[in-house]
């Protein structure tokens, strides 16, 4: 009778129930590992080999055959080598527990026997429990992670030897039960300050237009691109950005935490992401960097910015197919990834924040510099911003240069901290939570056409701003559609119950940069 023993196989963000199966026959001594691995899994054979000697026990001189099933899903990763080292014991009677049907293993092991710990150990424990699983056996460094997930026990085992005296019959003298693990999810869920890192908005001077608009950006995920000279505090502006965005609610959170964990980018020390991501990507970033892919499928910068902000500075810097890859994640609030054998689905949520100069030089529109670049020169830097991408972007501005009395005015001024920005924020994002509470989104940004309809009706003076408007910019649908997602979200600033001309005349003020 074989041996047959559950894991789970990860596919973008999919899991998958592996089970591994493990034969022992009386033939020359090999191993032979077959289900469409990997080489990472291949490999194992040496390290399960070593870690069972290495633990006490004697590694059969046998034919052993390990079959992952089912066969046709590719098998990636390094922790199968628990599962593979556990069904061999099972088989050969050092663990004597053989009935396994509601139980995974998950980690990989080191020479010496010990678990190692390895990633997407939260996204795996939630589809396997989706899948039935009642309890999983983890590495000892990733129980914390795991636990996360309520209505599932958790065993955390330091090593080899763990998992041995654990399923081992009860009178056995080695019989030691390892402790179901558990977090108090408080610990990890309590909102943070802003004592994290980014900066103050009452330390930039000047600016209230900008600082407006990046409120208003906050308070309903509107995409933003800001257009002014070298030095006027665009990307200043754009480290304080993170400081005012809302806190995370604990889906999100949980959300976040799945992509992060899948990316080999988790805090071993703390299993929760509880802050929005800011992701500032350099210039030189290729397109499979920005929207994920890959060989074996990894999620990118968009994803990774997921429910947080993904900031381009010197946006017309990157190559033109970069930032058109960003047209369709932006629309969508997703990304699809089609292979020849494969099709991945990866959440892109974000909210977009770019920074450029208004020309090669820098100083187009500069008050104190004149511009040196012709108006060839001009046209060719901003040929990189399609129609269709700027369609996209809500918000479009000009930061100018600080006058050199603002600059070197040494008096204390009373800017609005962050806390207090913060406040608004949240204030306006907690009545888009509420609104929107049976239609599942979360902020104006979201709004479908149909919802559009319900929740941005105009009167009569409104809808009359709005036609000359949509004439005087020829304005497509797409922009119609966002600039009434834009004035929704200023009249829940001001706690309005319905859109007013003057949120309308805001909105389209906030469309007039690049001119």
């Amino acid at each position: 009778m074989i041996s047959q023993i559950l894991t789970a196989s990860v596919i973008g963000l999919n899991i998958f129930k592996i089970l591994v199966e493990v034969d022992i026959n009386n033939s020359l001594p090999s191993v032979s590992i077959v289900g469409l691995p990997d080489t990472s899994i291949t490999e194992a054979r040496e390290r399960v080999r070593s870690a069972i000697k290495n633990s006490g026990y004697e590694f059969p001189a046998k034919k052993i055959v390990i079959n992952l099933a089912p066969a046709d899903i590719k098998k990636i990763g390094s922790y199968y080598d628990l599962p593979i080292a556990v069904g061999i014991l099972a088989k050969t009677g050092i663990i004597t527990q053989t009935d396994f049907k509601d139980i995974a293993f998950i980690g990989e092991l080191s020479l010496d026997g010990s678990l190692r710990s390895v990633s997407g150990v939260l996204p795996i424990t939630a589809g396997l429990k989706d899948l039935g699983v009642k309890t999983i056996v983890v590495p000892f460094e990733n129980a914390k992670e795991a636990a996360i997930v309520s209505g599932i026990n958790i065993l955390g085992a330091k090593n080899l030897v763990d998992i041995v005296n654990h399923f081992s019959s009860e009178d056995a003298p080695n019989h030691k039960e390892l402790t179901p693990f558990q977090v108090n999810i408080n610990e990890y869920t309590c909102e943070s300050d802003l004592n994290n890192g980014y900066f103050d908005f009452k330390d930039v001077k000047g600016q209230l237009k900008a600082k407006k608009a990046l409120e208003i950006a906050a308070a309903g995920a509107h995409n933003l691109l800001m257009s002014g000279p070298p030095g006027s505090g665009k990307t200043l502006l754009a480290k304080c950005f993170p400081s005012i965005l809302p806190p995370l609610t604990f889906d999100e959170s949980i959300e976040l935490t799945k992509i992060y964990s899948i990316s080999s980018l988790l805090n071993p020390n703390k299993p929760l992401i509880t802050q929005r991501p800011f992701r500032s990507v350099h210039h030189t970033a290729s397109a499979i960097g920005i929207i994920g892919g890959g060989t074996n499928p990894k999620p990118g910068e968009i994803t990774l910015a997921h429910r947080g902000v993904l900031f381009l500075d010197e946006f017309v810097e990157f190559p033109r197919n970069v930032l058109e890859v960003l047209r369709q994640p932006l629309e969508d609030g997703k990304i699809v990834i089609a292979r020849a054998k494969m099709r991945l689905e990866f959440p892109s949520d974000f909210i977009l924040l770019g920074a450029m100069n208004p020309c090669p030089c820098g100083y187009l529109g500069d008050s104190e510099k004149n511009c040196t670049c012709t108006e060839y020169q001009i046209k060719q830097y901003r040929s990189k911003l399609s129609g269709p991408l700027l369609d996209r972007i809500d918000i479009i501005i000009d930061v100018p240069r600080l006058k050199l009395d603002e600059l070197t005015d040494k008096t204390p001024f009373e800017a609005e901290s962050s806390e207090q920005i913060r406040q608004r924020v949240v204030n306006a994002r907690n009545i888009q939570l509420e609104r929107y509470k049976n239609y599942g989104i979360y902020t104006n940004s979201e709004l479908t056409p149909k919802l559009i309809k319900k929740f941005c009706q105009l009167d009569d003076t409104a809808s009359n701003l709005l036609k000359n408007a949509v004439k005087k910019f020829n304005l497509s649908a797409r922009a119609y559609d966002r600039l009434l997602k834009l004035a929704r979200t200023i009249a829940d600033l001001e706690n309005a119950q319905n859109i007013q001309t003057n949120h309308i005349a805001q909105a389209v003020q906030y469309r007039s940069g690049l001119t």
